[in-house]
């Protein structure tokens, strides 16, 4: 079946798991259909951005399980973004995600995407803001986005979710130290996961001193103590997310995010007349080219 652009943008209006399939994969490949989508989509920018981050082995995936069971039973219809980590070598990626969150595949509350970060370095896919735009001009009630991790630059979250979850294990104590500048800047919740380990009420008891040292706000951080795999504390986190939400924080960090986008299209507009073998030509022909000033003076 032949979609048409009007097909696809009154299918993904309507939450048609074919037709944002279909947009999604449209917008990642950087196709001219793509790009059309994206020029007419109406954005809904109510809808919720959540994204839930943190060090590999802190039971993110889980976590978001934990919380589509619990959106699930609030009647809401929620999207789910996973970005996986791809090889180094083909860009390819495993989508675990497929596979732990397949009980939820056949309801039809819950649409799940994976996508493969294809290298990029900041947690995120490349396509990240285009994607979640697409999804945002769909009838959900809110929209979750797990990231590969988070380190030093893996910090775009920020920029795009309207509040950021970052998920911690009671092990994670030297993380902490290492990453406290980054993770104080992006985190509007904390989680600490597994807390039935060992050590949990120790590290919770830290973490909380650790933010309580932060300039006040119209936000005081919280930190979540839960068991995913049991359900336990997914309520309270729920609550939380719901709470800062309703404040409607300006996501100052988000700007950024745009402008760097806009640049790179901007870049990509101004240099899609630009051929590579032609430069490669006109080089092995005129070996002795001043480049410098030929790119001056030059209209390519």
């Amino acid at each position: 079946m032949a979609f048409t652009l009007e097909d696809l943008l009154s299918g993904v209006q309507k939450c048609e798991v074919r037709s944002l399939a279909r947009a999604i994969s449209l917008v990642e490949n950087n196709t001219e259909t793509g790009t059309a989508l994206l020029q007419q989509l109406k954005i809904n920018f109510d809808i919720p951005l959540i994204g839930i981050t943190g060090p590999p082995g802190a039971g993110k995936s889980t976590l978001v399980n934990a919380l589509i069971t619990n959106y699930v039973q609030q009647n809401l219809k929620i999207a789910i973004l996973a970005v996986d980590p791809s090889s180094p070598f083909n860009f390819g990626a495993l989508l675990g995600d497929r596979i732990r969150m397949s009980s939820f595949y056949n309801n039809e509350q819950v649409y799940i995407r994976s996508v493969a970060s294809r290298g990029s370095l900041g947690g995120l896919s490349n396509s990240i803001l285009e994607i979640s735009d697409v999804l945002r001009s769909a009838n959900f009630d809110l929209i979750l986005i797990e990231t590969v991790g988070v380190g030093q630059s893996e910090v775009e979250i920020a920029g795009l979710a309207d509040t950021t979850i970052v998920t911690l294990v009671p092990e994670s104590g030297d993380e902490v130290q290492s990453m406290k500048a980054g993770l104080m800047e992006i985190a509007d919740i904390f989680v600490v996961n597994k807390a039935d380990r060992p050590d949990s009420n120790t590290f919770y008891t830290n973490l909380v001193k650790l933010l309580h040292g932060r300039a006040a706000s119209n936000w005081n951080i919280p930190v979540i103590k839960t068991i995913a795999t049991k359900q336990e504390g997914i309520d309270s986190l729920s609550e939380k997310i719901q709470e800062h939400t309703n404040l409607k924080v300006v996501n100052e960090k988000r700007s950024v995010l745009l402008a760097q986008k806009v640049f790179r299209l901007i870049q990509k507009r101004k240099m899609k007349d630009v051929s590579l073998n032609k430069l490669i030509d006109h080089l092995v022909k005129h070996p002795e080219t001043n480049i410098y000033q030929w790119v001056a003076t030059t209209e390519f």
